[in-house]
């Protein structure tokens, strides 16, 4: 295995090499490859009591795989990506082996059970739920004796059946195209030709409700919004929801966490009631937020005292939240007088729920925007001995609805095996009864908080430790840790987290846990303070800098431009809009493969697209390649009125990538000047 590798790591230096220009290249990057992670092996037994198994070895950034059969055969050396191995057993239980290698040799394994009987299968058990989270899901999972694989038959007339395989034991996530009653199947097999079946009829039903709120509303001033529902802003008083227009709409308050919303179910047309008339002129948008799971469209209709009623339509997202701004001049383009608004009338079919229905516009004073751009975390996430740390989307926002969570995973090796935050400053300890929110997979796991100095373990001289108990399982709960104990007189950066201290891991399920919101001074709640997406074929993501001669930060963005759209690109969305009141000009250090390569930026606001009201783009050229330079995009034409919140990137617009290390470019420190 130590040959392999080595030939690895010297097959991806030596295309390197062959690529790079005369310029000297570091290839320190290759150490920030990550190691493999997810290894996992799929099973597929022929049913002629023959024994014979197809093995399909998987891992997430794998590009070779090793598989021991678990018996006295030779194992199968360097199994390509997406090939597989086969191999005939007799009747028996093996262990299966799974070493997956990535580019650079960096290796990961798991073990994984089969079992082979030419028996048919046994105590077959069924779980099949309706997800909590995702509407019309079920996560469906099944177990026997002497089985191997099973398959589910989801009753859709329209879908091949079956619509989903899996190893036995693990879980099928199935999403239906339309909720209901179905007669479903799933049938456990193994190495015999016959097969156990279950069937069921399950309905399959809809989230008819958001679980989560909408984004939380910026600061404005009171001279800047007219407010009509929101909890955010002061409302008009006296307003009606529904009144009485002889409508079938239903109306219900609605509140989720002590969010309240307004619920229009059976919605044809539903008027409001303004509890005194808006003078709107000095406005510039309509804004709302919109959730539903059933209509595709909302018409929404500003009416005057004077003019009449006006109307724009906008298209809806299913089982999402839609952000609507609509600007005031859509109305007074049409003829709307908007001194003397005094009703909204809605027309839709299905049920919507709306929350933060104000007009507001530009801030009267300026605001500090959120630039530089630097792409470094507030904090540094290690591990030690068989821990894992990652900030990830929130996988239940039932009961804590942040958007990124901390996954804790313990793998195999110590039984301290966990991992670590680390701050630049020092924790403020003072309040010492610590909160966490934590997600366990069952209750009774034990979860340590220790602070400890900023000293290097093991030569650490001043550490404090807490262990608190989970008392539920699949869902999240609040954890007490009393350091009251602690010296406040101790510079504290670091803080460990490890679960069941004195246990080894074995990286399942069983030991991945989430933790949010650790209530220390700062507060750990792994929400970025930007966000990333990407459209078209284009990819972002925050990256180890590959070369720091010339940037020495130590994480930049990486933009790569697939096959796709020839105006594929990125998109940073920030939480307080961009401020151009202290500078029109932006500079960024750019790291491109080659000199002539083009750049847009694009300051868009928060209307998203293809609806997007205001707009302005520049682009710049690199002059040099496989170097760090600084670009500067003139936006000296820019209006400072509009509150921008997304800043677009797009390479070399009107030519369509390739994925390639061609169409891969790094970027820092974004600023004003």
């Amino acid at each position: 295995m130590k040959k392999l590798k080595t030939i690895y790591k010297a097959l991806v230096i030596l295309l390197i090499i062959t690529a790079c220009t005369e310029e000297d290249r570091s290839l320190d990057f290759l150490d920030n490859i990550a190691p493999p992670s997810n290894v996992a092996a799929s099973y597929n037994l022929s049913q002629d009591n023959s024994g014979l198994v197809t093995i399909l070895p998987t891992a997430v950034g794998a590009m070779m795989f090793d598989v021991s059969f678990g018996d006295a055969s030779a194992d199968e050396k360097g199994v390509e990506a997406g090939k597989m191995a086969q191999h005939t057993y007799a009747e028996g239980t093996y262990s299966i082996k799974v070493i997956a290698y990535n580019s650079k040799g960096d290796t990961a394994e798991a073990t994984q059970e089969l079992v082979v009987s030419f028996k048919a299968p046994e105590n077959l058990e069924v779980t099949i739920e309706n997800d909590i989270a995702i509407s019309k899901q079920l996560n469906i999972t099944a177990k026997a004796d002497y089985a191997a694989t099973y398959d589910f038959y989801s009753g859709e007339a329209d879908v091949a059946q079956p619509a989903a395989s899996a190893n036995i034991g693990d879980a099928i996530n199935y999403q239906y195209a339309t909720a209901g009653t179905y007669n479903v199947k799933v049938i456990a097999k193994g190495g015999a030709i016959e097969t156990t079946e279950y069937t069921s009829e399950f309905e399959v039903t809809a989230i008819l409700a958001p679980l989560k709120s909408a984004n939380t509303q910026p600061a404005r001033d009171a001279a800047d919004v007219i407010s009509i529902f929101s909890d955010k802003y002061t409302d008009v008083a006296g307003t009606d929801f529904n009144p009485n227009w002889s409508q079938s709409t239903i109306y219900t308050p609605f509140e989720l966490n002590g969010d309240a919303m307004i619920q229009y179910s059976n919605l044809n047309y539903q008027g409001i009631q303004i509890g005194a008339t808006q003078d709107i002129s000095t406005m510039e948008f309509l804004h709302l937020d919109v959730w539903t799971a059933d209509a595709t469209e909302l018409e929404t209709y500003l009416i005057s005292v004077a003019s009449g009623e006006k109307m724009v339509k906008t298209a809806l997202t299913k089982d999402a939240w839609t952000t609507i701004n609509i600007p005031i001049s859509e109305f007074t383009d049409q003829g709307l007088s908007v001194d003397d608004i005094h009703q909204f009338k809605f027309v839709g079919a299905g049920s919507v729920f709306i929350d933060n229905l104000y007009f507001y516009k530009a801030s009267s004073s300026p605001v500090s925007g959120v630039t530089p751009l630097t792409f470094e975390t507030d904090f540094e996430l290690s591990s030690f001995d068989g821990g894992s740390a990652a900030v990830v989307a929130n996988p239940d926002t039932n009961g804590n609805t942040s958007s990124s969570v901390l996954e804790l995973v313990k793998n195999a090796g110590q039984p301290w095996a966990g991992s670590k935050v680390t701050i630049s400053s020092t924790f403020d300890v003072s309040n010492a009864v610590i909160t966490a929110k934590v997600w366990s997979p069952r209750a009774g796991l034990n979860l340590l908080l220790k602070f400890e100095d900023a000293t290097p373990w093991p030569n650490t001289v001043d550490s404090e430790e807490i262990t608190a108990t989970t008392t539920t399982a699949n869902a999240w709960e609040e954890l007490t840790f009393d350091f009251s104990g602690i010296s406040t007189s101790v510079d504290f950066s670091n803080l460990v987290l490890i679960m069941d201290n004195g246990t080894e891991g074995d990286g399942s399920a069983n030991y991945t846990i989430y933790v949010d919101d650790i209530s220390t001074n700062p507060v750990l709640d792994f929400e970025p303070e930007f966000v990333l997406s990407s459209f078209d074929g284009g990819a972002i993501s925050v990256f180890a800098n590959p070369d720091t001669n010339g940037n020495e930060s130590a994480m930049v963005a990486q933009l790569v431009k697939n096959a796709g759209q020839p105006w594929a690109g990125s998109k940073i969305t920030v939480p307080t809009p961009f401020s151009f009141t202290s500078g029109t000009n932006v500079k960024v250090k750019v790291w491109s493969p080659r000199a002539g390569l083009n750049l847009l930026l694009k300051f868009e606001d928060a209307t998203p697209w293809p609806n997007t009201v205001a707009s302005a783009e520049i682009t710049a050229t690199t002059t040099t390649a496989n170097a760090w330079e600084e670009l500067t995009f003139d936006f000296s034409e820019i209006s400072t009125s509009v509150d921008f919140t997304n800043l677009v990137l797009i390479m070399d617009n009107g030519t369509e990538g390739d994925g390639s290390a061609n169409y891969t470019i790094y970027l820092d420190d974004i600023s004003q000047f």
